[in-house]
């Protein structure tokens, strides 16, 4: 039975305030470690377009809101445009106001403020993590199959009820929803299991069926599946000084099947259509919202993630785009030219709005307005 979508006011302002705050975390990445190493910060805003709100602080920084809430910045001194390319007067600057700059800063230095502001995308997933964990304790389930649907993948392949899954795809299982994201995340591919029964290790090859799923609020999502489960659930209380690892290993597991899905799309394993954009994460959101505050806090440490990771990519204009120049600075011994900066950040630029352009088509044909949603 599905549910009712959640009005336009609910949705909207789930979204602003998960795209908010995700957005004010990252860029204080940036201004943290930034102000760490000296370098001013010019301004710090959420939201581009004109100024609706805006502070001077005590250091010259200007704090402000813009009218377009998608999105935010943070500027330091020095760098003056998104390819972080300065205006060659920040040399001529009076030496204690040159120092003060993002240009004057070593490449280690540069490196580092780059890369905080997707380090604290996965540090606040990781914070929410721990206090799930430490307020609700970690679900277990052994992986011992006793549930076998007949003639389903695993049936065909040999898999027995009471069988222990040791491994899937040659990566070890503790326990069974390890496994079962493992399978999510490949339908219609092929999959290995190791596997103890009376004793004996065997080993058991099965296709991944593909499933269609609808969730409560209409959604279809394509998944994998391969007919077995296991219904024994223990939940045991997580320690303080374990909470941070496990966290960390619940954090990193999600982190690598965002990758595992990128890969498969960009491999056409997957298809386009399932890449999604803003609209699709403000009806998300909403839907979150709707479902009680702790699923809109797990939704936001989801979208953490994929914030963090995304920024990372090796594309112009993203972080892992200015790491990426960074690192040929490093092997080169001194920067790319201005015109290969331009043409390169040109081309992430048209890179980018092409992939908005494809997700936000992607997110209004699910909604139904081309007729095969």
């Amino acid at each position: 039975m599905e549910v009712e979508t959640p009005n336009i006011f609910l949705t909207l302002l789930a979204f602003l305030i998960l795209i908010g705050t995700l957005v004010v975390v990252h860029e204080l990445g940036h201004y943290l470690v930034g102000r760490w190493f000296g370098v001013k910060a010019e301004k710090f805003s959420i939201g581009f377009g004109p100024q609706i709100y805006g502070r001077t602080d005590k250091r010259g920084t200007l704090w402000r809101v813009g009218a377009l809430p998608l999105g935010g910045y943070v500027q330091f001194a020095g760098d003056m445009n998104p390819s972080s390319q300065a205006d060659e007067s920040w040399k001529s600057l009076p030496k204690a106001e040159r120092n003060q700059t993002f240009q004057s800063k070593t490449l280690w230095q540069r490196a580092l403020i780059v890369f905080a502001g997707p380090a604290v995308n996965f540090l606040l997933a990781i914070l929410i993590a721990m206090a799930f964990l430490l307020a609700f304790g970690k679900s277990v389930t052994p992986p011992v199959v006793d549930i076998l649907q007949p003639n389903g993948p695993a049936a065909i392949a040999g898999i027995e009820k009471g069988d222990r899954i040791l491994s899937f795809n040659g990566r070890e299982i503790e326990t069974f929803d390890e496994m079962a994201n493992e399978i999510v995340m490949i339908p219609g591919q092929r999959a290995v299991l190791e596997i103890e029964r009376d004793g004996q290790k065997l080993i058991k090859e099965t296709d991944v069926a593909v499933v269609e799923e609808v969730d409560r609020f209409g959604n279809e999502y394509r998944v994998g599946r391969i007919g077995i489960g296991a219904t024994e659930v223990e939940v045991r209380e997580v320690g303080l000084l374990e909470a941070p690892w496990a966290a960390v290993v619940q954090t990193g597991n999600i982190l690598r099947q965002q990758m595992i899905g990128l890969g498969q799309i960009l491999s056409g394993r997957r298809p386009l259509s399932e890449l999604g954009g803003p609209l699709k994460i403000a009806k998300v959101s909403g839907e979150a919202m709707s479902m009680g505050i702790l699923t809109f806090i797990s939704l936001a440490a989801l979208i953490s993630i994929n914030l963090g990771f995304i920024n990372l990519l090796p594309i112009p204009m993203l972080d892992g785009g200015h790491l990426l120049l960074y690192a040929i600075e490093a092997v080169r011994r001194r920067p790319a030219t201005p015109q290969v900066q331009e043409w390169a950040f040109r081309a992430g630029f048209a890179m980018l709005v092409g992939f908005m352009i494809m997700v936000t088509f992607n997110d209004l044909a699910s909604f139904g307005l081309f007729g095969g949603g």
